[in-house]
């Protein structure tokens, strides 16, 4: 696994249990166990919240720098020359 697939699949996981504890929050909800350990504190208690709290700009420049699927560029679709029908 590349560096750039680690650091997308761990922010991703603990993005997710962010979002979980913060409805949990919100509707009284059981909420996930507390962050064990430093490598779930400094992603839960440090990555998270500088990602929220980076303009949606920044971090769409930050995944575009990155090699991976979110990079394809689609080709737009073909013109068509003369009516369908």
């Amino acid at each position: 696994m590349s560096f750039f697939q680690w650091l997308r699949r761990n922010s991703e996981h603990y993005l997710m249990i962010a979002a979980h504890e913060q409805v949990a929050h919100q509707y009284a909800a059981r909420a996930p166990r507390p962050p064990r350990g430093l490598k779930e504190l400094f992603w839960l208690r440090l990555f998270v919240p500088i990602y929220r709290a980076l303009p949606w700009l920044v971090r769409q420049r930050i995944m575009q720098s990155m090699p991976g699927s979110h990079r394809q560029q689609w080709a737009p679709p073909p013109r068509t020359q003369n009516p369908a029908v």
